[in-house]
């Protein structure tokens, strides 16, 4: 075997990181290079943790010592040598920013771009008249007058009063005194002896006629004189009459008619983070965070003495400062503290919110005994509660005012951001504002036809400005990303989304020679937006870059360069390198699990039959949330129903924001203010419990863990407290919890690592140098069950703890259940902040299997193959289809085909995304969506249901 060398080649050898067993591995340089196996079996520790962790620390070596102290060090991972290694950059499944200031478009930079392009050829409306705001110089000026056809009559004239009441004799006066010897006056020409006198009651236009004259060759200098005296009189305008008709030019952006002004056009106008751009009322954020009735007053049957308002609830006829004002201020208006809130008038509901409409003088008695006087307006529960939140600089009681509170769109931008000023700014009759809410597809497609709509002068400006956004723009609509918009909040998207932006982002940057480490990028696409994301990784390499992706999807992996393949298992069972080489190989190779579904000798296999149901529906009628158009869709009940389309197509918004909202509102008793987007769902009936199972993480903080949020925490803690020496000691269960104080690290409290504050930027956290990010202290851990300490038990892995707890059932039964789900390869004590996704929606899902079914249950899950290799896939499908065999029902939103074609019943949304979705396109069996020529999804369906 010949031997390889650096220059082309990143050679790895002796990688140890977690699970991976001292593996020797070699990776093309300048190649696709996808990395594979089943779920937990070192691709991540290999392509992360290692190559590109190191890859990571070289670079921060190379910077200065000054540099390097802001950084922080970086471990070495455990490996013995990586050669050939070059500048890495990591593109991961984390979300953006959590700021809610970041928009697709400021991520992207398009926005940085679009400000640009606004400033220097955008053209200001007047919002009150709808016209056109001009900004001329004196030069300008000069130019448009000399521009009138050679021999042209015309008259500058600077139009000194507008609309205005009064006799205006002394002006009159000092204009013939000043010389001048015409005026219009309400439209006719007067010599100026000959002015009429004018009715000091009526409102009238004034205008000087500085000079009259024909246009021809040398009278620059005379045009540029008459033109700087017009603009001292009038303090800015200018008026030229002519055979054409009349023409105001004006040296600011002002409208003559209503005096509506904008500030000089500079990008900082445009941006809702600037104090000269965003809007007053919200400060840029499109939303304001208000004290919200429903969770201020939840029971409005209540009196206020019985806790109506809950800001007072546990404080009344107490001698807390606070209670004693509002009492006052009820005793004041003689508003009853034991009427029932609904029940007082509407004034009486207003004093209580908003306070005192007068100046009250007043004593209150401190608890010590202390009299205060006092005088002003008392505030209302809601006023005062928005100002301690604006004023706190206490995280707890921020959060405390915030259960008051809820985002609303701001009432005075309507979620623009921006000011008037900014918003009546135009390019082609779309405000920046109204550019952003087009879907990509749609502000590609403006943006390409922008310079057709643009004069020569403002062609020559934005011509490279446009280049940039026009690439940008093609770039994310390239990655499936064509139904986004600019404006939308960074902080919604999906960590597939994310990525792929960044991915974008990356190929505009046109870098070289660069080492691209991926982690699964096709997540939430759909096949046909797959083809794109593969076409658009090849132009990556093309560039001369190489690049690691870590991935399960058979079409990305049949597209590889090169792959290398790690297992042949999960956890313990992994770690090893099974294959490296190209696609054809793979398939023939016999200990990889990936090659035995890729060649086809090991399949999903497609049921014989569909289930029937229980032969009930749910019904959602006319569903108009986002992009759905009237939507009227019958779910079947009792089966395993698939919701497909491409990404953008709705399906999030027919499940997750119609059907569960409504769901949660009429079976959980759920409040929620803000109104279903629907004509009606029937059937609801039918159903007698909703489980909703998100990606949303399982805990905020590493103290969440799969332990913790299956409750099976509680029982390993029970059994510690039984231990020999934790009797002796007389150490109950609470002894081993690391949430309370006792047995855990107090430096840490419990955590394992300590918190570092990183103001703007997320939060780091360090294993704590004095547990060793153990949690616990000493004594503690020297309680042993079966010769491993409480921390020993957290660092196992789930299929490890099956094992090792097999003569306790209770604790097994809840830890196998982990295991159904895919999850054999986590550790029990794995931080929530560690866990993907996807990883943390099969806890979820894990957890309720624990539960009891109903038989009446629905069970909704979103994209729950996340992250899942074939195999793990087989056994998800398997604990979907138990569910669905004990008369309960399963509803998955789904890209996947291999779950897709299991589905006792699809309903496929488009037929595009976006404003071109939100279409019922096909419902069926997979079979008949399949025969669906309209269907994206029945076409890629139709090929591997032929394969059965």
């Amino acid at each position: 075997m010949e031997k390889k060398d650096s220059k082309n080649w990143i050679i790895v050898k002796g990688a140890r990181e977690n699970n991976l067993k001292n593996i020797n591995v070699e990776i093309p340089k300048g190649a696709l290079n996808v990395f594979t196996g089943v779920s937990g079996s070192g691709k991540s520790s290999l392509a992360f943790n290692t190559i590109f962790s190191e890859g990571q620390r070289r670079y921060v070596e190379s910077l200065s010592s000054y540099a390097r102290q802001f950084l922080g060090g970086f471990e070495k991972p455990d490996v013995d040598s990586i050669e050939g290694l070059s500048p890495a950059i990591s593109i991961d499944q984390k979300s953006t920013s959590h700021n809610p200031r970041s928009t697709v478009g400021t991520v992207t930079e398009i926005y940085d771009y679009l400000r640009l392009l606004y400033a220097r050829v955008g053209t200001p409306y007047c919002p009150h008249h709808n016209k056109p705001i001009l900004s001329f110089s004196p030069v300008a000026m000069t130019n448009a007058i000399l521009n009138y056809e050679a021999g042209e009559k015309i008259q500058i004239l600077s139009p000194i009063v507008r609309n205005e009441k009064g006799s205006q004799a002394d002006m009159l006066a000092k204009l013939k005194k000043d010389g001048f010897s015409r005026l219009r006056i309400d439209g006719q020409i007067f010599l100026i002896e000959e002015a009429p006198s004018l009715d000091k009651n009526k409102r009238h236009d004034i205008d000087i006629v500085i000079d009259r004259l024909i246009i021809k060759d040398g009278i620059r200098s005379r045009v540029a004189e008459d033109v700087e005296l017009a603009l001292n009189y009038s303090n800015g305008y200018l008026t030229v009459l002519s055979s054409k008709g009349e023409r105001l030019l004006s040296s600011k952006h002002c409208c003559p008619e209503c005096g509506f002004s904008i500030p000089s056009l500079e990008p900082r106008l445009f941006s809702f983070n600037a104090p000269l751009g965003y809007c007053p009322d919200c400060k840029g954020l499109g939303i304001k965070r208000e004290v919200s009735l429903d969770l201020l007053i939840p029971d409005p049957s209540k009196s206020i003495r019985q806790g109506a308002v809950r800001y007072f609830a546990n404080i009344v006829d107490t001698t807390n400062i606070e209670w004693k004002e509002f009492a006052f201020l009820c005793s004041t208006y003689k508003i009853s503290l034991d009427t029932p809130y609904e029940k007082l008038s509407k004034k009486e509901q207003n004093i209580i919110l908003y306070g005192s409409p007068d100046i009250l003088t007043y004593t209150i008695t401190s608890s010590s005994g202390n009299k205060i006087n006092r005088r002003g307006q008392i505030e209302g529960v809601k006023t005062r509660i928005e100002r301690l939140y604006r004023s706190t600089t206490s995280e707890w009681m921020s959060k405390y005012y915030e259960s008051f509170m809820r985002d609303s769109v701001c009432t005075t931008c309507h979620g623009s951001r921006l000011n008037e000023q900014a918003l009546s700014v135009k390019v082609d009759g779309l405000n920046i504002y109204e550019a952003c809410c087009l879907s990509l597809e749609e502000f590609l497609s403006w943006i390409k036809t922008l310079p057709s709509k643009l004069n020569e002068e403002q062609n020559q400006i934005a011509k490279l400005v446009i280049k940039e956004i026009e690439n940008r723009a093609q770039f994310l609509v390239d990655v499936g990303l064509e139904y986004l918009t600019l404006s939308r909040y960074a902080m919604t998207l999906s960590g597939g989304e994310a990525q792929r932006i960044r991915l974008a982002t990356q190929i505009g940057s046109k870098l070289s020679g660069v080492l691209y480490v991926l982690d699964e990028p096709s997540i939430g696409l759909h096949q046909r937006d797959n083809d794109k994301l593969i076409a658009t990784l090849k132009e990556m390499r093309d560039l001369g870059n190489t690049l690691i992706v870590v991935e399960h999807d058979e079409d990305t992996i049949r597209s590889a360069d090169y792959i290398v393949d790690i297992g042949p298992g999960a956890g313990i069972h992994g770690g090893c390198l099974v294959y490296q080489g190209d696609v054809s190989g793979l398939l023939k190779c016999e200990n990889s699990i990936t090659g035995e579904y890729l060649s086809g000798r090991k399949r999903i296999e497609v049921p014989s039959k569909r289930r029937k149901g229980n032969g009930k529906f749910i019904e959602i009628q006319g569903a108009y949330c986002h992009n759905l158009k009237n939507v009227d869709v019958k779910i079947p009940l009792g089966k395993l129903v698939l919701i497909t389309g491409v990404s953008g197509s709705g399906k999030s918004s027919l499940i997750n924001e119609t059907l569960v909202r409504a769901l949660d509102k009429e079976i959980n008793k759920k409040k929620d203010p803000l109104p279903i987007e629907t004509k009606g769902i029937k059937g609801i009936k039918n159903i007698d419990k909703l489980v909703s199972i998100t990606q949303e993480p399982i805990g905020r903080t590493p103290r969440s863990n799969p332990a913790t949020y299956t409750g099976v925490f509680d029982d390993i803690r029970a059994l510690f407290a039984e231990t020999d020496i934790a009797r002796e000691r007389g150490y109950d269960k609470g002894r081993f919890s690391f949430n309370v104080s006792g047995g855990r690290c107090e430096k840490c409290q419990g955590a394992g690592v300590t918190r570092i504050p990183m103001s703007f930027l997320p939060d780091v956290y360090v294993k704590c140098d004095e547990c060793d990010g153990k949690r616990y202290n000493r004594e503690t851990l020297e309680c042993l069950y079966k010769g491993k300490s409480i921390y020993d038990v957290l660092d196992m892995r789930v299929e490890e703890a099956v094992e090792f707890f097999s003569s306790r059932p209770k604790i097994v039964s809840k830890i196998k259940t982990l295991l159904d789900v895919g999850l054999g390869y986590i550790k029990l004590g794995q931080p929530a902040t560690e866990l993907s996704g996807g990883e943390a929606q099969r806890v979820k899902l894990a957890t309720e299997l624990q539960r009891k079914m109903t038989g009446k249950t629905i069970y909704v899950l979103d994209e729950p193959t996340t992250g899942l290799h074939s195999d793990d896939v087989n056994r998800l499908i398997g604990v979907l289809q138990r569910i669905v065999d004990h008369g309960d029902t399963v509803i998955v939103i789904e890209h996947n085909l291999d779950v897709i074609k299991v589905a006792d019943y699809i309903i496929d949304l488009g037929p595009l995304g976006g404003n071109k979705g939100g279409e019922i396109v096909a419902t069926g069996t997979p079979e008949e969506v399949a025969s669906n020529p309209n269907s994206f999804t029945g076409v890629y369906l139709k090929k591997i249901l032929k394969m059965r």
